[in-house]
Order: structure tokens, then C-alpha cells, then sequence
């Protein structure tokens, strides 16, 4: 699939929409120079191209119940296709793993999982290793405190400059 061509206005419109993604059509046609019509039309060719994904609320579950959250990596058993895929879909069932990614190097996959407790997150690694998933070691990180989390994607580095100031 070859990418789709962006202009300075598309990306102003991604950008504001990484960081508010509650603002009204009006007030991104608005912030973008552009009539509703428009602004609209653009909207709709960026999400039936996929570039935008999805829009979602960002919770602070800590105001809600008490959870942590743990990184692991983790390391399969061997490198054959179907132990890549019998991991994924593994990773897939279990709601408590909110992102997982395959990396180039050292480990196989990240996975960024939210749960109740120290207790429950065990249970998950323990059904994991007693399930056929591939799984050969893992490295458990714990989450102290959140130190950076940013809900706009940094367009200046695919355009040299941010683009709402332009």
C-alpha cells in the first residue's frame, strides 16, 4: 500500500487531532483555515485511509481502583513462524495487556500489561507459561511513577517544523 499524500493542512489537522481529539469539526476547520465542507472531506479521506485509527478518551485509572502497571519482555522458545503466531494470539485473549510489541534484537516482545495487583499480573505470566504460547522467559519491569506520557505524535519530525505554527 503506497502512503497517501499529505499536505501542510492534513498534517495540521493529525496534529490537532492527536491532542484534542474531542474538538468540534467547526473549531478544527476553523484552526486549520479551512470552511466545514472541507475540513470534513479531509477528515474522511484521512480515516478511510486508516492514518487515523480511532478516537479515545485517555483514563487516569488511578482515580478509579487500584492497578499497576508492568512491562515485560519477553523471549520464545525458538524463532519458527508458528510460535510467533501462537504467541500473538495469545497476547490477543487476555484484556490486561493493553500493547504489545514485536522487537528486532535482543527480546522477542514488549508488552505493556495493566492489572489489579502484583498477584494478578502472576496469574497471567503462570497461564501464559502453561499454555502452548511459546513463551520461554520473561522480564518483569514494574511501573513506579509515570514520568512522561504524550498524547501528541511529534509531526516535526516528519516535517521539519511544527505544523501548528505554520
Amino acid at each position: 500500500m503506497a502512503p497517501i499524500k499529505l499536505d501542510d493542512r492534513d498534517i495540521k489537522i493529525l496534529a490537532i487531532l492527536s491532542r484534542e481529539g474531542r474538538i468540534s469539526k467547526s473549531d478544527l476547520a476553523k484552526r486549520v483555515n479551512l470552511s466545514a465542507t472541507p475540513c470534513w472531506e479531509r477528515l474522511s479521506r484521512l480515516e478511510k485511509a486508516g492514518i487515523i485509527s480511532g478516537y479515545r478518551a485517555e483514563i487516569e485509572l488511578r482515580h478509579i481502583a487500584p492497578q499497576v502497571s508492568v512491562f515485560v519482555m519477553a523471549e520464545l522458545e525458538n524463532h519458527r513462524a508458528a510460535t510467533f503466531q501462537a504467541f500473538e494470539q495469545a497476547v490477543d485473549g487476555y484484556k490486561e495487556i493493553i500493547s504489545c510489541w514485536a522487537l528486532g534484537g535482543g527480546f522477542d516482545y514488549l508488552l505493556h500489561v495493566i492489572t489489579r495487583d502484583i498477584d494478578s499480573y502472576q496469574q497471567l505470566i503462570d497461564d501464559l507459561l502453561a499454555r502452548p504460547t511459546g513463551l520461554a522467559r520473561y522480564f518483569t519491569y514494574i511501573v513506579t511513577k509515570p514520568v512522561k506520557h504524550s498524547a501528541g505524535f511529534p509531526f516535526a519530525l516528519l516535517t521539519g517544523s511544527d505544523p501548528e505554527t505554520r
